[in-house]
């Protein structure tokens, strides 16, 4: 019973340290193209440091799909994207001032 425990102790340790090492970068960019019904945007962006991504254009997911609103093609946005899943997503989304 005790090394059942500390086992998933352990497992539990580990999952922690990967939830709290996924990656995020915030940076600025001008959106291309809005797919709101499939979740996704593609942003003509500036180098996302924390991705170790150049400047590129591409398309992401989107968290949720409420970020799209008040966005149009042609918008300066910031925006903050992380890899889950596998997956480059826009975590966070605003006009840029």
């Amino acid at each position: 019973m005790k090394r059942l425990l500390v086992g998933l102790l352990g497992l539990a340790v580990a999952v922690v340290s990967i939830a709290a090492s996924a990656q995020a970068a915030t940076a600025g960019g001008e959106v291309t193209k809005l797919d709101k019904a499939g979740g996704r945007i593609t942003l003509k962006h500036g180098e996302l440091k924390g991705l170790d991504m150049p400047p590129m254009t591409m398309n992401f997911r989107v968290r949720d799909a409420g970020l799209l609103d008040g966005v149009v093609v042609g918008d300066r946005v910031r925006f903050t994207a992380e890899k889950l899943d596998g997956q480059y997503t826009v975590t966070a989304l605003a006009k840029a001032p």
